[in-house]
């Protein structure tokens, strides 16, 4: 169960009200939210494939950064080449899948991931948010996306809130 005050500092970081949080699936190091796990199917009807939903303003604006720079197209590339990548990124649309049937069925999404998995690379934000979530080694694109963001929150909370969060 999610608590107000952390639907709030979510709130704060999106710059809107957070739809369908089903959990905080990971914190920063400060201490806040910084990935949530996210209902399958939002409040209003809406199926929602993106079950880890990257919320810190900081490091998605690094990764955003990162989008801009090319990275997406060479992971890409690597993917078509290396059978053991394709591999494991396979695997993590499954791990991804796995994690939402955990909260519910959708059939309008059944076996659509996010991101572009099993074999894009359509969007760093989510594969960071999985590898946050679920840790490293389970997707090897994600972890070399927070190989490169490096120490978003050094400088402190990125939101202020009413209260501290633990």
């Amino acid at each position: 169960m999610t608590s107000p005050e952390e639907l709030e500092a979510v709130g704060r970081q999106l710059g809107r009200p957070p739809r369908g949080v089903h959990a905080v699936a990971h914190r920063c190091p400060c201490g806040l939210p910084d990935v949530v796990a996210t209902e399958p199917r939002l409040p209003d009807g809406t199926p929602f494939p993106t079950t880890f939903y990257l919320t810190c303003p900081r490091a998605a604006s690094r990764i955003g950064s990162l989008e801009g720079s090319g990275l997406m197209r060479q992971m890409e590339a690597r993917l078509r080449t290396d059978p053991d990548l394709a591999a494991a990124y396979t695997g993590a649309h499954e791990r991804y899948l796995a994690a939402r049937a955990e909260l519910g069925s959708v059939p309008e999404i059944e076996g659509v991931s996010a991101g572009g998995m099993p074999d894009r690379v359509k969007c760093l934000h989510v594969l960071a948010a999985q590898a946050l979530a679920q840790g490293r080694g389970v997707n090897p694109l994600g972890d070399e996306v927070l190989d490169e963001l490096g120490d978003w929150w050094a400088g402190g909370p990125c939101v202020s809130t009413g209260a501290a969060l633990e």
